[in-house]
């Protein structure tokens, strides 16, 4: 009986220490702050998906874009007032552009009885690999918990092998100018393989999330 009793209060404080620290799954969304790089580029309007770095590149153009997306978290090592969480977070931005950039991350860190978190981890994007680091803080509301992330993913130089440049070329076939026969046409002058240097931009991003306290 005195086993079963002391079972039963263990259970007790390891539930309580659980309600404590709330589970901030659901959506999320935000905004990202992108430093100039191809990722900008295309999101300006300035490359196409696959356009090599000389096309319209323009390294000056910063972008700011929209994201939405999902978190899904689970625990582990609880330490009462501390608790080790995984979060694996799925976000897609530039859908207000007209455009998709989807990103998923796994973050491995730490949340606080008060509301703090901590979490670092992979991130995969179009722009490849990445380490994303994140902060956050859970604001209540009544019965709703509305968290605020800070994430930062460093962006990294890379470098592109080109065949060669795509030019716009004119004709005048007949050598007689405004007769009607001039024409443009895009020509590659192969002047053999090198290599284009690029960065995949520094990503700043602060979501918001929601949640019902269960």
């Amino acid at each position: 009986m005195k086993k079963l009793f002391t079972l039963t209060i263990a259970l007790g404080l390891t539930i309580s220490s659980f309600a404590q620290i709330q589970s901030l799954a659901g959506p999320r969304i935000g905004v990202v702050y992108i430093t100039p790089s191809l990722t900008s580029s295309f999101l300006n309007g300035n490359l196409d998906l696959f356009d090599t770095p000389e096309d319209g590149y323009n390294e000056t153009q910063g972008a700011i874009t929209t994201l939405y997306g999902w978190q899904f978290e689970s625990r582990f090592a609880d330490g009462g007032d501390v608790t080790g969480i995984v979060e694996w977070i799925v976000l897609a931005g530039g859908m207000e552009r007209g455009k998709f950039l989807p990103s998923i991350s796994s973050m491995v860190g730490a949340r606080t009885s008060s509301g703090l978190e901590f979490a670092v981890g992979p991130n995969l994007s179009l722009g490849g690999i990445a380490m994303v680091f994140g902060a956050g803080y859970n604001f209540k509301v009544g019965n709703l918990n509305m968290p605020v992330n800070f994430a930062f993913v460093p962006g990294r130089k890379a470098t592109r092998e080109i065949e060669g440049i795509w030019e716009d070329v004119y004709y005048d076939p007949d050598g007689i100018p405004n007769n009607g026969d001039e024409y443009w046409e895009q020509e590659v002058h192969t002047s053999g393989p090198y290599d284009v240097d690029y960065h995949t931009g520094n990503r700043f991003s602060i979501t918001v999330g929601f949640n019902l306290n269960k």
